[in-house]
């Protein structure tokens, strides 16, 4: 079966953008792909293009690359403030449907890379879905209901809060109470990796630590860690994204093999 050409869910169009190593043809060994899951109210551009240079630098070393906006977001149809956490976790779904569908995809190589709130998500998208053997992190949250509320200066006053001119519910962010990564992520049985910046203004770094701990007490796949001293919560600098880049590429080339083949002829 070949997938559309978009992502569908509940009725509303999910805006993504695909980057292929190359065109594989018939007979050629299927690449792995990774999907970008952003983070509480961004796209899949990123801040200061994060997932952009992200998706270009992983594509030349033969990965295919899947970025989307979730609904509300970006140019995805639908309104931010209709969703519930568990809506991220069933787009993510969504978008991994769509992905192991491509032609030129290997179906049973999928990693989720997580920013933010989107590392929250991933976490427990794996958590329940077997088709995700990888995951990494990059300055994820741990705490949904308590780091949200805190960006957006939820005090319990007002039903509906305006966060930079999204309409964040009280129905919103008491769905993120249900949910807690650092358990979801014990429940992986594949391979993480969780990045953070010290220097990180919005989450705390400390979560990176309680997410490795976690994996490490469920002696599943490899776990490995890094903190990034000083990167903000954007690895907004060329020196710290070069090194988040770095160490994401190191660590995929060893746990997530790509055929020879798959040398940048042309991307999309």
């Amino acid at each position: 079966m070949v997938a559309s050409d978009c992502i569908w869910w509940k009725g509303r169009k999910l805006a993504h953008t695909l980057h292929l190593p190359h065109a594989i043809g018939v007979g050629e060994k299927k690449t792995p792909l990774i999907i970008i899951c952003h983070g509480f109210t961004s796209t899949r551009i990123g801040v200061d293009r994060l997932f952009v240079k992200t998706a270009q630098a992983l594509v030349k070393l033969g990965y295919a690359v899947l970025r989307f906006d979730y609904a509300g977001c970006g140019e995805s149809e639908g309104e931010y403030g209709e969703n519930e956490f568990a809506c991220f976790i069933d787009q993510t779904k969504e978008v991994i449907s769509f992905g192991s569908k491509l032609p030129s995809v290997e179906e049973h190589s999928i990693t989720l890379i997580g920013h933010s709130l989107g590392g929250a998500v991933a976490s427990c998208t794996a958590a329940e879905d077997n088709r995700v053997h990888n995951v990494i992190t990059w300055s994820a949250v741990g705490n949904p209901f308590a780091d949200i509320k805190e960006i957006v200066g939820y005090n319990g006053e007002h039903a509906v809060v305006d966060h930079l001119g999204y309409a964040i519910t009280e129905e919103f962010l008491f769905s993120l109470k249900s949910y807690s990564p650092l358990e979801a992520i014990q429940q992986f049985s594949g391979n993480a990796l969780f990045i953070h910046g010290t220097g990180d203004p919005v989450i705390s770094s400390n979560y990176c630590r309680d997410y490795y701990e976690r994996s490490i007490l469920a002696k599943r796949g490899t776990c490995s860690m890094l903190l990034i001293e000083g990167a903000n919560h954007t690895y907004s600098s060329i020196k710290h994204f070069d090194q988040l880049i770095t160490a994401t590429s190191e660590w995929l080339l060893t746990n997530v093999k790509v055929p020879v083949q798959n040398t940048l002829k042309k991307s999309v």
